[in-house]
């Protein structure tokens, strides 16, 4: 048998076919940094517009848990009837306004990607309006709590304390009215640094006042909850100081009368949100 030639070197490729390979292999590695660069802008874009809204809610939960934390130390009476208003009746408000605010984000959005930026302005106004009617008609929920509980047979040493826990949410639920549509206005222009300093700042001042409240000069109930309306209200004006003085020149032009128009309409939007919120 004829044995089988085999070269001892192989043939050079042909010009043409290095080039295509070279030219191949280099549009795949652009290929790859290219993809790789957009996923890391992309990752940047969506934690800064994701990164304030979770500062902002775990800020928002963090402050009931500060508050039950510290209520624990006072009396298991008093931390019943904390956990009860907190869990069942603010659930249920707060759910309601942040579901109608969840309207104005769509709106102000909407406005913004179509650079109508006067709109959101009045958007906001309008929001307030309605969200400050509907908190209002929220209020004898909590005015009549201990009554309520009696109803539903609840333990006579925790309606009591629950009415009077009760009476102190009332500020920090009408902070809602103002804070979360702020949020949602600020939100649609990617104003997002001055959300989450704010709700840094509040929480480690709860915190603070709570301890001082509680530890040192032991004012029980009426400190924890003392602090607790300070911290809220604290992004409150925060907002609004950066809101009127300058922080959204486009989109803030002042009060205006045309934020009672089409109230109705506004109205059905932004409680279809609410129910949906709730439901949820």
């Amino acid at each position: 048998m004829e044995k089988s030639k085999v070269p001892l070197l192989e043939p050079a490729w042909p010009p043409a076919d290095i080039d295509r390979r070279s030219s191949a292999g280099g549009d795949e590695s652009e290929k790859e940094e290219g993809l790789g660069q957009r996923l890391v802008e992309e990752n940047r874009k969506l934690w800064a517009v994701a990164g304030p809204s979770i500062c902002t809610r775990f800020s928002t939960f963090g402050l009931t848990i500060i508050s039950q934390a510290f209520i624990g130390h006072i009396g298991p009476t008093e931390l019943a009837a904390y956990a009860l208003v907190s869990t069942v009746l603010m659930r249920f408000s707060i759910g309601v306004l942040m579901g109608m605010a969840s309207a104005l984000e769509t709106l102000c959005g909407q406005s913004y990607g179509a650079k109508q930026y006067h709109m959101l302005g009045i958007y906001l106004q309008r929001s307030w309006i309605i969200l400050f009617a509907c908190a209002v008609a929220m209020l004898p929920i909590y005015l009549f709590t201990s009554p309520l509980l009696v109803f539903l047979g609840q333990d006579p040493a925790i309606f009591a304390v629950a009415g009077t826990i009760a009476l102190w949410y009332i500020p920090i639920m009408l902070s809602s009215v103002w804070s979360y549509t702020l949020q949602m206005y600020l939100q649609a222009q990617s104003k997002n640094a001055i959300i989450t300093y704010l709700a840094f700042l509040n929480f480690g001042i709860h915190l603070l006042l709570s301890w001082l409240a509680t530890a040192r000069f032991h004012l029980g109930l009426a400190g924890v909850m003392g602090s607790n309306i300070i911290a809220v209200w604290i992004p409150v004006f925060g907002q609004l100081v950066f809101v009127f003085f300058g922080g959204c020149p486009q989109t803030w032009t002042g009060f205006s009368s045309a934020a009672f128009a089409d109230l109705g309409a506004a109205f059905k939007l932004s409680m279809s949100s609410g129910v949906m919120l709730c439901i949820e």
